[in-house]
Formats: structure tokens, sequence, C-alpha cells
């Protein structure tokens, strides 16, 4: 028999899990309702609804814990989060390579993997890279890559990487993580065409304020569908400075789908290629469209644009042109850490990433017709 998942249980795990009673607020209410309805409605193995109900208690107690210490030290919420850097654009069009890259800035910030993982108590900046957490994730992280090195191919990450504010700002339930957990249309639809985040980013402000009480600095941060909402990101955030990524939507696309074709697998132990197909072409149209609504609305100049191609094959140049662009010093400690970064990590590192847009029912003049307002707008360099 399919299990249903109520809310009031899973909150009530969350709370016995971590000892603690308070949110900051129960804004995350109304998208965990909506999400849940759908998951009820849809087919999991056992193992992948297991997997499910851990992510959902996972993210509420995070968030519980979150509150505690802020609780404990309310003085954080005192402090601003100034002039943050926001890196998106369509999914898989090289937001997480252009991250990686300003996270080796050691004078940049960036939300590390393990610290959103686990980020009570907040590390000092000298223990960012040392503190036992992140080492005993690295620990499990090689052995994972060991175990499964094909993973490597589809999402270059580490535990002392930084990663997307998706994986913090799950925690308010307006955000495509849960959308990806399943065929899920109503959520989708509501996340597209209903929620408001002003409160998911809200909650985006304090996660930042608690990670920074002893490791501050000018925050990058990236993840591809901050592209969705901008003007609500901008309320909270009205210095951030904004860079769109542009890559060969077919290209994009193409990855889009077969990234989350492992979790469709990992969660329903099957792949909906007709869902993925449908559904992703179009969210990734609805990335781009959004960008440029938003800059017909405040002008070109608000929004900084990095081409995949030119990152690709010149990072060091592309991205000393970015920070001209940020108006930031572009130090030769930052260019050496860079350049090491790019030393260890080669593009097919894992090996190379295959797909094509046939498996998941499109053709390329399917999608080039669908990005065709894009398309015409942006010189972006096709690709094989």
């Amino acid at each position: 028999m399919a299990q249903t998942l109520l809310a009031e249980q899973l909150i009530e795990q969350a709370r016995k899990a971590t000892g603690l009673e308070r949110f900051d607020s129960e804004s995350f209410r109304e998208g965990l309702d909506v999400f849940l309805r759908d998951v009820n409605a849809c087919q999991y193995t056992e193992s992948g609804m297991q997997r499910l109900i851990g992510s959902v208690v996972g993210a509420l107690s995070t968030r519980l814990k979150v509150n505690a210490y802020l609780e404990q030290r309310p003085e954080l919420l005192q402090r601003p989060v100034e002039r943050p850097v926001f890196v998106f654009g369509v999914p898989r069009t090289g937001t997480t390579l252009l991250s990686n890259l300003l996270a080796a800035d050691p004078h940049r910030r960036s939300p590390l993997t393990w610290e959103i993982d686990d980020p009570v108590p907040p590390p000092t900046r000298a223990m960012l890279y040392r503190d036992p957490r992140a080492l005993a994730r690295l620990e499990q992280e090689k052995a994972m890559l060991a175990a499964r090195p094909e993973m490597g191919k589809y999402y270059r990450n580490s535990a002392i990487y930084p990663n997307e504010c998706m994986f913090f700002i799950h925690a308010d339930f307006k955000a495509l993580m849960w959308e990806s957990r399943g065929v899920l249309p109503n959520y989708r639809d509501w996340l597209f065409g209903q929620a408001d985040l002003r409160s998911t980013y809200e909650y985006h402000r304090r996660f930042l304020q608690l990670l920074q009480a002893d490791a501050p600095g000018v925050w990058n941060l990236k993840q591809p569908s901050h592209a969705l909402w901008i003007e609500t990101l901008l309320k909270v955030y009205p210095d951030a400075r904004l860079v769109w990524t542009h890559r060969d939507p077919l290209t994009a696309t193409g990855s889009f789908c077969s990234l989350l074709s492992l979790s469709h697998q990992a969660f329903m132990g099957r792949v909906d290629a007709k869902w993925l197909g449908d559904n992703c072409a179009w969210q990734a149209v609805e990335h781009a469209n959004r960008i440029m609504d938003f800059r017909d609305r405040f002008g070109e100049e608000r929004v900084i644009d990095v081409h995949y191609g030119e990152l690709m094959r010149n990072p060091i140049e592309t991205t000393r042109a970015l920070y001209q662009s940020l108006g930031d010093d572009y130090s030769a400690e930052a260019e050496a850490s860079m350049t090491s970064w790019l030393a260890d990590n080669p593009q097919d590192k894992f090996g190379r990433h295959e797909y094509k847009l046939a498996q998941y029912g499109l053709t390329v003049d399917q999608v080039r017709g669908m990005f065709e307002r894009y398309s015409s707008r942006y010189d972006v360099e096709a690709e094989a």
C-alpha cells in the first residue's frame, strides 16, 4: 500500500530529532502542503519514499537548528549581507564552473557544501576548509566516488566546494529541488505561477547571516532558478549584483533532462522520459524568458552576461572581465588560486556526460523553436 505523508507528522519527526520546537515562521507550510499532495499521488519505490521522508525531515530539522542558534545570537540578524553576487541562468549553462572559480578567490565568501548541510555551529574563517565536519564529509565523498566514479560526470561538487542556494532555501518548500523528486505537476504549476518567494529570500538572508557569524565576506551565490524570481530577490537584496550565464540551449536542455533523470531513478525507480522532456524544456525556456522580461523592465545593464564558450576557452580572462564588470579587485592571489583549481578539475575528470534530446522525446528543431526569442536576442555559441 502506498504511504500517505502528512505535514504534521513530518514536522513532529523533525522536532523529535532535534529536541527543538520553534521555527522562525511557518512560511514553509503552504509549499509543504502542496508538495505532499502531489507526492501522495505519485508512485515511489520503498527506498525512494524513505529517502524523500529523510529529505523533508532533514530540511525542517536544519531550519529548527538555524532558528535556535539565531535566538542565542540575535545580533547576527542585524549584520547586513552586502552586495552579494548571484549567478543564475538556464540550468546547465556553466553556473557551477563560474561559482567554483569565484569561490577559489580567498578574498570572497561562498556557502560550502558541508556547512550548508551542517550549519550549526557556524565555522570560523580559519576552519572553513579544516572543520572536522568538512573532513568527515570529504572522506564520505572519497568513498562514494570510489564506489560510483561516474557520478562525477553529472555535477562537479565537493564538501569544500560552493553549492547552490537551493540546498538551504528548500527549507521554505518553495524550491525546484522538490519538484524534481517525481512527476509533480501541481506543485510545479503552483511554484511557477502562484508562490510568493519573499519568505524564501528572507530565510535565505537569515541562513547567510548565520554562516557569516564568524566567517564574514562578500557572498558569491549560485542557483540557476534565481532567474525565475529576480524582482523578489531584489526586494530582499536591493544591492545584489546579478550574473547570467549563457550556453547553447540545445545542449543545456539535454543536460538538464539527463540530470533530473537521476532524481527520477533514485526516487521513483524509473525515468518518465516524456515528462522530463516536456517539463525540462518548458522550465528552461521559462528561465530565459523571465530574465529577458526583467531586463525589458529594468535595463540590460542591470545583469552581467558571461558566455559558457568563453568561460571554457579562457576561464581566467573571462573571470577577470567579470570582476571588472562587478567593480571588484582581481588580485594575483585570486588568479593563482583559480588556476590551481582549474588544474585540479579538468573538464572530463570523471568522464564525459553524454545525453541526447531524442531520449526525452525532443527534437533539435522543436527546442530551437522554443528558444527563438532568446537566440534572436543573444549571440550564443552553438555546440556540437
